[in-house]
């Protein structure tokens, strides 16, 4: 993971500006210019797949490539990006400061990104939320957690799959049926149905269009805590622009593309196993063999953006990330033994209760049984 600081200067004072999700353009907080996002240059394009063979063979043109300088932090082995000047930071994923030569990392470059809509006030407040409904969490951890609380803005990267695929399937549809047999039960003959499946053998062909599959290409996050702020609204991507990122980082990826692509077909083979179970029909389905051809496949590199905020509590560090458009908290957290104690006593109180109960009144739970 490379993280860098991006910085745009205010076109008036040339203090840095930073972009305002509200507005929509960047602001400068010296002077109150605001500007408009420029439409022009390269970067205005629309946004395009790009070729994941040619990737593959480095066959790229050398425009969808770039080199920065890196540094791995010592602390979290994050890889953080410096700037053409910089030569000491503090790691936005663990906070260590870090002063060190540098080295270089060519990587393609990011075609489109979801800008922020949520300002960084109102991602403060969701996330104090979040932590106010948090089951067994310490008492006044929202307060403490909230209280003077900076939070980081952080593009994060992501690569998107589309791909044509056609797959032909074997297996076996089953369909249930029922048969009555008689059984003694207390002392008395009873009847009962029994349901038994018929097997039959099918086979078959499912076609489907992958578009956008979306895969983490970052190794400092969890990708329990990235899949939790889904949805992402890929609509509303635009084509990658630098002042989007005035004021904010920026995530280069860690997960190669070819790595991100076997993530990828994971999750397109459960979906066709689906699909597969789906053709077969019938009550019940067993799959014998699926083999799949993939053509036309295409990738784009994404940036999408992340409230990040790391908190101590009691000597250990927790972090908490906030989709930077819908608001979605997800995160690390704290838990009270004091509050799961108390909990647990309690459930063991109302199971004994219910225990007491049922062996106290056996005839009624045997009448309700029968």
């Amino acid at each position: 993971m490379s993280v860098e600081e991006h910085k745009f200067p205010c076109d008036q004072c040339g203090a840095d500006a930073r972009f305002d999700p509200k507005l929509n353009q960047l602001v400068c907080d010296f002077c109150g210019n605001i500007q408009p996002l420029d439409d022009d240059g390269p970067w205005s394009r629309p946004i395009r797949e790009l070729d994941f063979d040619a990737a593959i063979s480095r066959d790229l043109p050398d425009s969808d490539y770039e080199e920065t300088r890196v540094v791995e932090c010592p602390n979290c082995a994050a890889k953080v990006e410096l700037g053409s000047t910089a030569h000491a930071l503090e790691c936005p994923f663990c906070a260590t400061p870090i002063v060190t030569d540098t080295g270089l990392h060519r990587h393609i470059k990011p075609k489109g990104l979801l800008p922020f809509s949520m300002a960084e006030e109102d991602a403060r407040d969701a996330m104090g939320k979040w932590l106010g409904k948090l089951w067994f969490a310490p008492n006044g951890l929202d307060q403490f957690a909230r209280k003077g609380r900076r939070m980081q803005g952080v593009y994060v990267p992501f690569w998107t799959f589309d791909a044509q695929t056609s797959s032909s399937y074997s297996g076996q549809r089953g369909t249930i049926y029922y048969v009555t047999r008689t059984v003694r039960r207390n002392g008395k003959s009873v009847q009962v149905r029994q349901a038994k499946t018929r097997w039959r053998s099918v086979s078959g062909r499912v076609a489907r269009f992958f578009d956008d599959v979306l895969i983490l290409a970052s190794k400092s996050l969890p990708r329990e805590d990235t899949d939790n702020l889904v949805p992402w609204d890929l609509s509303g991507l635009e084509p990658y622009k630098p002042e989007y990122l005035a004021g904010y980082r920026a995530e280069a990826y860690s997960i190669e593309l070819d790595a991100g692509y076997e993530i990828a077909r994971d999750h397109m083979d459960r979906i066709i196993l689906r699909d597969v179970k789906f053709d077969i029909g019938g009550d019940r389905q067993r799959v014998q063999s699926v083999n799949t051809k993939i053509s036309n496949v295409t990738f784009k590199h994404i940036l999408l953006p992340v409230w990040m905020a790391a908190y101590k509590f009691r000597g250990e560090t927790y972090r908490v990330v906030i989709n930077g458009t819908t608001g979605r908290v997800s995160g690390q957290r704290p838990w009270s033994i004091w509050k799961i104690a108390i909990a647990a006593t309690f459930a063991a109180m109302i199971a004994g209760g219910i225990g007491y109960f049922i062996a106290t009144n056996p005839e009624l739970f045997e009448t309700v049984a029968y």
